[in-house]
């Protein structure tokens, strides 16, 4: 998947979590409930990586949901970006090329 398409999906499906939220809130999140959301997952990825790294007490599931919450930091960051009407394809591009220019000269 391209990630025009992985950010396509992305927002759909939190579209149906909008609706969630309105079913059992009454209103949908916040850009910055959202943006609490996403920095809990960030959170859980370092520490489930610590664990991977053999750097914390590891359980059973540990890689299953390093994965599940690497996936997910990228959905929200995904939506967070539309939501405040930054095209994430394009930012992501612009950043590779600049760091990959700066860094041009190391070889």
């Amino acid at each position: 998947m391209q990630l025009n398409e992985i950010a396509e999906l992305a927002l759909k499906i939190r579209e149906k979590y909008h609706l969630l939220e309105k079913k059992h809130h009454g209103s949908e999140w916040t850009i910055e409930e959202d943006a609490l959301a996403f920095l809990t997952d960030a959170s859980l990825v370092g520490r489930l990586t610590m664990s991977q790294q053999g750097r914390w007490p590891s359980g059973d599931e540990d890689l299953s949901q390093l994965k599940h919450k690497l996936g997910e930091s990228v959905w929200w960051l995904i939506v967070l970006s539309q939501r405040m009407n930054i095209d994430i394809c394009e930012v992501v591009e612009t950043f590779l090329k600049n760091t990959e220019d700066k860094l041009s000269n190391i070889k």
